[in-house]
């Protein structure tokens, strides 16, 4: 069930938005001694936005893990598995899962303004329309995936390793079409508010996933290929159960009407949107991954390469966290913009950026105290648990801007702005943060540290930005324009 719903007659009768509350004197009369935090932070927007948030997250991670364990189930079967492994997860996460997950930021848009302004029935199209073009882009990347090995070993990966990751990725295939379809369906969830469903259909896969990998890699003759070949079987379960759930679930009985031909009347307007959201996002994966490429080519290429990829994987766990927030930012204003309600979109973004922060700030306290018995979960090495505690203050920062950016990324999916966004990822990360990476790290000898100090720099200037864009723009002009024929809206900005 939503978690904001009104009752269970349906979308029709229920509120999409979260009511806000504590305003006038409410917040006096709950105790005098905390009315100095209330004026802070609007607290019952904020319960509201961590109930949101929390689910969000634990999804997030059920889905990262069921593919990290396929990594180790591979890894344990020797160094040469665990090395193709590792190199096959990377290249499927630039290549196609970052593709997929900024494809389907377009219904974070569409389906959150379109359920705001009650035009329940053009979520269905929606839905339909992005996993069209899902199909197109999944046999795309197929295709790329097939030929890993050729573009592994132009880029100057070992033969061997290369071998390995493209018989790891052959197996994967099967798991980009899910993956696709998955995250479709997960961000037509999202924006109507319905997520505990997308905490069962990811952990209870992610159970059964260890003991799918478990049968394939040590009970059956695939052995290595049997890992990869869970996580599609996996993957696929996990679309199945969510499928299975909208179609029969009451409370989508408006938003769900069945296959319909109007889809593909949709899939252009469609496109305009995913095609910059895939790009804002695969231009940040890629600039994580470039980083570790750059560490492989310094003078000590395999420590720093490990300290890089150690930071990259804090900042990626952390950055699950500041995800559930950003998803609760794209929601809560694409809601209200679509309703009508400019002044409690900004607000909703306000409150969530409050706590996406806060949130980091424990983070970062418990890596700081933390960061030798962290360090060591990666490597047994004195030298590189050393040499991570000299990065963690360069990580602490980099993990607060991180999740400042992600829910002012948020703020932009929800309100059409994916466009902008593209534009300054490009920028901030390949014009400023890149460069001065590269600059420090092997001009200047700062390595490690010079690559990092460049990735601060992108982020700053990257949450600069997009905080101007959303302090700037007249967010009354961001509405929905209802054609009272076809209920069709369309974005204007």
């Amino acid at each position: 069930m939503g978690m904001f719903e009104n009752d269970n007659s349906g979308s029709s009768t229920a509120s999409p938005l979260l009511e806000v509350v504590g305003g006038g004197d409410g917040g006096e009369r709950r105790g005098g001694r905390w009315w100095w935090w209330k004026r802070v932070l609007d607290v019952e927007e904020a319960k509201k936005q961590v109930l949101f948030g929390l689910p969000m997250i634990l999804t997030n991670v059920f889905y990262y893990s069921i593919t990290l364990v396929s990594v180790m189930f591979a890894g344990h079967l020797g160094e040469l598995e665990l090395a193709g492994a590792t190199l096959a997860n990377s290249w499927a996460t630039v290549t196609g899962i970052a593709f997929m997950i900024g494809q389907s930021g377009a219904l974070e848009t569409l389906c959150g303004q379109g359920y705001g302004a009650k035009l329940y029935r053009m979520l269905g199209i929606y839905l339909q329309a992005s996993s069209i073009i899902t199909i197109f882009f999944s046999f795309i990347i197929s295709i790329i995936w097939l030929y890993t090995q050729p573009i592994l070993i132009f880029l100057h990966q070992s033969s061997e390793i290369s071998i390995a990751a493209a018989l790891y990725m052959k197996y994967l295939v099967p798991a980009i079409f899910a993956y696709g379809f998955l995250q479709n369906i997960l961000r037509f969830l999202q924006t109507q508010s319905v997520i505990w469903p997308l905490v069962v259909c990811s952990g209870l896969p992610l159970l059964i996933h260890f003991g799918i990998a478990y049968a394939l890699v040590h009970r059956t003759t695939l052995g290595y290929k049997g890992a990869p070949l869970a996580a599609s079987i996996s993957l696929w379960l996990s679309t199945i159960m969510l499928a299975v759930y909208v179609k029969y679930a009451k409370i989508f009985g408006d938003t769900w009407k069945g296959f319909s031909s109007e889809s593909f009347s949709h899939i252009l307007s469609n496109l305009k949107l995913a095609l910059p959201s895939a790009a804002m996002v695969c231009l940040e994966y890629c600039a994580f991954e470039i980083l570790v490429l750059l560490a492989g080519l310094m003078p000590n290429s395999e420590t720093s390469t490990s300290l890089i990829a150690m930071c990259v994987n804090t900042e990626a766990i952390a950055y699950m966290i500041a995800y559930g927030f950003s998803a609760a930012a794209s929601t809560r204003v694409s809601n209200e913009l679509g309703a009508g309600n400019p002044d409690r979109a900004k607000h909703a973004m306000a409150v969530t950026l409050k706590i996406s922060i806060c949130v980091a700030l424990v983070v970062v306290l418990l890596l700081a105290l933390c960061h030798n018995i962290w360090a060591s979960f990666f490597s047994d090495s004195t030298v590189i648990i050393k040499d991570f505690a000299y990065m963690t203050p360069l990580l602490v920062a980099s993990i607060l801007l991180d999740s400042a950016q992600g829910v002012l990324s948020g703020v932009a999916r929800g309100c059409g702005w994916q466009h902008i966004a593209m534009y300054i990822n490009l920028a901030t990360f390949y014009l400023i943060g890149m460069p001065i990476s590269v600059l420090l790290a092997f001009k200047l000898k700062l390595y490690a540290k010079g690559l990092w100090i460049g990735l601060i720099c992108g982020l700053s200037c990257q949450a600069a930005s997009l905080l101007f864009i959303t302090l700037r723009t007249n967010w009354t002009s961001i509405k929905l324009s209802v054609s009272c024929e076809k209920e069709n809206p369309e974005l204007i900005n």
